[in-house]
């Protein structure tokens, strides 16, 4: 029985179906996402999705599904499923008798005699999508049309139905080529077989997407539809439809298509599934290394790059690809910050903790390597140069202040990741001293003097221990609230906030931490008792009047939960350190709690990952993201503590 397995009876239960999504990229920014069933609920679904270049590298749908028809005996079975207002039509989903993950997303069908698989496929490292038609069984004379949906649109909007697309084709080896819009890429659709393209241009209007119509968003679409293909299949025989930015030879496609399955990772355990959602994430195009955030709809984020790191690679034991994206990640340091988010031309830096958070990347991979000088010689600079700017000053008022810790904050934003806004006001903007932030200043501030005194640079040392010092008895003094055993959430000028929050476990589980170790086993007991679940931290204690248990709604309804509620699986691997500083056993009981809890959910919502965020209240219901970098990073580092702890124990 194969690791991933789904119940064949239920697959025809669109309730059961729909809410279960794949994703399969090809490690260079572009993917494939949709429900296994491949009816899109989602504006963001698709079965090519690429990043352009033109348009300053945001992610485009291509490809938004394939339709095939089977033929026999004049009849026709169209296998497709759209839903439109108030109906799904066809409703080829009644054919599936199977589906499996493993190796590559494949359906079975099953119309009377005629038994179809079709496999889906996105090559690594090019901008091509293939379906292998294989007829597994079959009585008669059988056909096949192959029925391609373009879109040509921007990944966060829907197409409409227009005047100036460009409706006209030019013909390619064993196919056509479709260029909608300028700008955009030409899209290459071959066989691998002689066939006829039946030209018959139509847009197909209204295609609903109910994910967006419940997250509050424009959920109809309109598809051009070129016409189709059409190609006798015999029993034994396999068809290449393939989708590509470039021509390909029609004869390479079947071999082609059996090199890239050969290659495909396996996804046999729970281990083997979450490495594979890791790979996914890390992106290597045009000579540059990146990390995805989250898929369908992040792009790269700073701090969720920094944070995400260590557990996409070192947790999978691969010390040279972290080493490789430490180099290329930090070229985007300007004036002492890290870009919050954006592509090429427009950049957000107006993030507070992803350049803390870069501090603590390298000193995992330090930890890992035991490498101190090449740290030192190839990101010293940069460390002493990011410290230096913290203390002179930076935008958005991030300065560090006379008591050594670090001030930020301005009106109207929010700096911190807890960052929702909702009518232009931030969620929680936390503008003082928030405790996260002051923890991890003092770990780089350490960290890097702990570097300094290793290579020699003693003229760092002596200028910055003193400030390190000042900053930990600060800490205590600020943040720490003896009635009530726990640290405040953040300080500001009106004294300290006292809503019990998860950014205080940072000051437990960081290796430097400016944190008296008497105060810990309190907090932690908070923590336990206000905010952790095995899905996640809470990111506010449901005692609180403005706690939020559920994630849903429309996008100001969610983003006023998103801090105020919501579980978050990636809070996890802080609150394990923390539990391994204090009491080993009971940390790998509650990391083995964990481990479980989300190997139950393998199968539901992303398949093969693991989601961004979960209802605070239970149900705990998988929501946001289908497969965000840093809950599958901070898993896998979990994965890795409870291996290490085994290790030394047995």
């Amino acid at each position: 029985m194969k690791y991933l397995s789904f119940d064949k009876e239920k697959l025809v239960n669109l309730e059961y179906s729909l809410n279960r999504e794949i994703l399969s990229t090809n490690r260079a920014g572009g993917y494939c996402s949709t429900s296994i069933i491949l009816c899109n609920t989602r504006k963001y679904h698709g079965l090519m999705v690429l990043p352009i270049d033109e348009f300053d590298g945001e992610n485009h749908v291509l490809l938004s599904s394939v339709d095939e028809t089977v033929i026999q005996h004049g009849q026709e079975f169209n296998l497709g499923i759209h839903r439109y207002p108030g109906i799904y039509e066809p409703r080829g989903h009644k054919y599936i008798i199977d589906f499996v993950y493993e190796p590559t997303p494949t359906l079975t069908y099953r119309v009377g005699g005629v038994v179809l698989k079709k496999e889906l496929l996105f090559v690594h490292n090019e901008e091509q999508f293939m379906i292998r038609y294989t007829l597994l069984d079959a009585h008669s004379p059988t056909r096949l049309k192959i029925k391609p949906f373009l879109a040509f649109r921007n990944a966060h909007n829907v197409s409409k139905a227009n005047m100036w697309a460009n409706t006209k084709f030019q013909p390619c080896q064993n196919g056509v080529k479709y260029k909608l819009y300028t700008g955009f890429p030409t899209l290459h659709l071959q066989l691998n077989k002689k066939n006829e393209f039946v030209p018959c241009p139509d847009w197909y209007y209204n295609i609903e997407y109910m994910e967006e119509l419940k997250r509050g968003y424009e959920g109809h679409e309109d598809l051009f539809v070129p016409g189709y293909f059409e190609i006798p299949i015999k029993k034994g025989d396999s068809i290449i439809f393939s989708a590509s930015t470039e021509e390909h030879s029609p004869s390479s496609l079947l071999r082609k298509f059996n090199k890239e399955l050969e290659i495909r990772p396996n996804k046999d355990s729970f281990e083997a599934c979450i490495a594979n959602a890791a790979n996914q994430f890390i992106v290597h195009k045009n000579k540059k290394w990146d990390i995805i955030a989250g898929y369908p709809w992040f792009g790269s984020w700073g701090r969720d790059s920094f944070i995400s790191l260590p557990g996409l690679t070192l947790g999978l034991d691969n010390p040279n690809l972290c080493k490789t994206l430490l180099d290329s990640l930090s070229k985007k340091l300007k004036n002492g910050l890290f870009p919050n988010m954006g592509n090429y031309t427009s950049q957000a830096f107006n993030s507070v903790d992803a350049p803390l958070w870069y501090f603590w990347a390298l000193q995992q991979y330090y930890e890992y390597t035991n490498d101190h000088k090449t740290v030192w010689k190839e990101f010293g600079k940069r460390m002493k140069n990011i410290i230096k700017a913290f203390r002179d000053g930076l935008p958005f008022n991030i300065k560090m202040m006379e008591n050594g810790l670090v001030w930020a904050g301005k009106k109207g934003y929010a700096l911190t990741w807890m960052d929702a806004v909702v009518h232009g006001k931030p969620v929680t903007p936390r503008i003082g001293y928030p405790v996260e932030i002051n923890a991890l200043w003092y770990n780089a501030l350490m960290f890097t003097i702990e570097l300094a005194t290793k290579n020699k640079d003693y003229r760092f040392v002596k200028e910055w221990l003193p400030v390190a010092e000042r900053a930990k008895e600060s800490f205590n003094k600020l943040f720490w609230l003896p009635e009530l055993g726990y640290l405040a959430d953040y300080v500001d000028e009106n004294g300290p906030n006292t809503d019990i929050r998860p950014n205080q476990v940072f000051a437990l589980s960081l290796k430097y931490t400016p944190l008296d170790e008497d105060k810990m086993p309190s907090i932690l007991k908070v923590i336990d008792k206000e905010l952790y679940t095995p899905k996640g931290l809470r990111t506010l204690s449901p005692n609180n009047p403005h706690y939020v248990g559920r994630y849903e709604g429309d996008q100001p309804t969610r983003d006023s939960a998103y801090h105020q509620g919501t579980a978050w699986p990636w809070l996890l691997g802080a609150y394990v350190e923390a539990h391994f500083r204090i009491n080993p056993t009971r940390a790998v009981n509650i990391a083995n709690e964990i481990l479980e809890s989300f190997k139950e959910d393998i199968g539901i919502h992303g398949i093969c990952t693991i989601s961004e965020v979960y209802d605070g209240d239970p149900p705990q219901r998988p929501n946001g993201c289908i497969s965000q970098a840093w809950s599958v990073a901070e898993i896998i580092r979990i994965n890795k503590m409870v291996e290490k702890f085994n290790s030394k124990n047995n």
